[in-house]
């Protein structure tokens, strides 16, 4: 007897059509898996053997064949569980075949009940990219699946309930679609509650209307940390298509909560100096996605720069350009979007108060050895450098309050809208992507802002890099003043944002 279902693959954010074929014979007992399944897979025979028996089902007796094809793609994971026991319970005549077009994805558990299983939903987009109609999958994932318009979704519970499902004894009636309510919308603290800063808060507009990466230099408790964490805040609200992205990212990650399964809020992903260079760009034996993947269309936060390993922050240099990371193994290839902003903060040297009030202890050599740790290329990808001062005693005990988040977001969604309409119909969606080929198009000079950029790149002999990264900032400084032509003003205030390179490391 035979049998063949259908079910998806993943690998990166990609998923691929698995078509899953069942042999039953009579004879010796025996349970083979075929089609360069992993350790992961190869282990579904004790799962499905076992669901079955605590199920009422006997699959014992049989000599059972099981493909995964195409054969020759690598396959992992545990979500061919379910597809296999499907195709097996078929080929015994224990269940009548589903619906056409139906596919079948996730997880079982010794005792016959289905269990939660990663990376649903860009398996879910990609069935219905080829024609499947009917998804069948653990009740858990049913949300997350179901954002997906245009396919019906079904929640299993077990193969008792499977059984009732597909022999009748219960209804197919698909799962509504899922959506968001307002719980699943939190709050970013507002920019209005930190005292003083009032030029920093412009520099972190600046960046925030661009998406430009944001480096903060200040001694010890001048607020780095609190302002990095108000900035998704002022980034404009995420689109359907930016969360469906996001969470792609976090549905292959399994950390999707599965109550409200869709990421409707700007990422802020707050890194430890301690963590690897596999956990912040990703990678394993089977690539998961890391923090700069999980910060997608969000921000990535790495606190006290210097005390990264400085092989880890190399690995950002070509995905901060890209806003893709690619994963290589010996299997293929697997890719994620990291579309991020970078936001780093630091201490001056290792005791925090070079160039400050307080007495600075570090000799030049520590000074030097610390500063050291960030190289000129990570540097040059930096878009805006911004010194923090310690707060004054007036200023803390002031009432007066600053520039609000509100008031932030609404300046920064007119630049935004500029942005659209003058990208429109390209790839580029912020200042900060504008390539190289595009600069003399999208960032027109006055004739005083095109003597003084000229002068400024003979003067402090900068690479083409900063000029790049000079235009792009002045672009945004233009747009928040309404301007269309770039004129010295707007590039002098671009030079100033990358003066700090200069100060602290020639």
């Amino acid at each position: 007897m035979f049998a063949k279902v259908n079910s998806l693959g993943l690998n990166g954010l990609k998923a691929f059509a698995v078509l899953v074929e069942n042999s039953v014979e009579k004879g010796t007992p025996d349970f083979k898996i075929s089609g360069l399944g992993d350790a992961s897979v190869q282990e579904s025979r004790q799962r499905v053997l076992a669901a079955l028996g605590n199920s009422g089902f006997d699959a014992g007796k049989y000599r059972v064949t099981v493909n995964l094809s195409p054969a020759d793609v690598k396959k992992s994971g545990s979500a061919y569980d379910f597809p296999i026991l499907v195709s097996l319970l078929i080929s015994m005549g224990e269940v009548q075949p589903p619906p056409d077009n139906s596919a079948f994805i996730g997880e079982l558990s010794l005792s016959g009940e289905l269990a939660g299983t990663n990376g649903v939903l860009p398996m879910a987009a990609s069935a219905k990219e080829q024609g499947i109609k009917h998804l069948f999958l653990p009740e858990i994932n049913v949300k997350e699946a179901s954002l997906v318009r245009g396919i019906n979704v079904y929640g299993v519970k077990s193969v008792a309930h499977l059984a009732a499902l597909l022999n009748g004894g219960e209804k197919l009636t698909p799962a509504p679609p899922y959506i968001p309510d307002d719980s699943c919308y939190s709050k970013a603290a507002d920019f209005a509650d930190v005292k003083g800063q009032e030029n920093i808060k412009t520099a972190i507009q600046t960046a925030a209307a661009g998406f430009h990466n944001l480096l903060m230099i200040g001694p010890p408790g001048s607020g780095k940390s609190m302002l990095a964490k108000r900035i998704p805040g002022i980034l404009p609200p995420m689109t359907f298509e930016e969360s469906i992205e996001t969470t792609s990212v976090y549905s292959v990650a399994g950390m999707l909560d599965g109550k409200a399964p869709f990421v409707t809020s700007r990422p802020f992903r707050a890194v430890s100096h301690t963590a690897s260079a596999v956990g912040i760009i990703g990678g394993g034996k089977t690539p998961m996605p890391g923090e700069i993947s999980l910060a997608h269309n969000g921000v990535l936060f790495l606190d006290e720069l210097p005390e990264f390993r400085r092989d880890v922050l190399e690995t950002l240099r070509q995905p901060l350009e890209d806003r893709r990371i690619v994963i290589t193994r010996a299997q293929g290839k697997a890719s994620f979007p990291c579309k991020t902003m970078l936001t780093a903060a630091m201490n001056p040297c290792p005791c925090g108060n070079y160039g400050s009030e307080g007495k600075c202890t570090c000799t030049p050599a520590m000074i030097t050895k610390y500063l050291g740790k960030i190289s000129r290329p990570v540097l040059d990808r930096i878009d805006i450098q911004i010194e923090v001062g310690k707060v004054s005693y007036s200023e803390l005990r002031s009432d007066e309050k600053g520039l609000s988040s509100a008031q932030m977001r609404e300046n920064i969604e007119k630049a935004r809208e500029l942005q659209r309409k003058r990208f429109a119909g390209t790839d580029i969606l912020f200042n900060g992507e504008i390539p190289p080929s595009k600069l003399r198009e999208y960032c027109p000079l006055d004739d005083s802002a095109e003597k003084f950029l000229q002068s400024t790149f003979d003067n402090l002999g900068l690479s083409a890099r900063a000029y790049d990264r000079i235009l792009k900032v002045a672009r945004t400084v233009a747009d928040l003043d309404g301007e269309e032509i770039i004129s010295r003003r707007h590039i002098s205030k671009a030079v100033q944002y990358r003066s700090l390179d200069r100060k602290y490391w020639q």
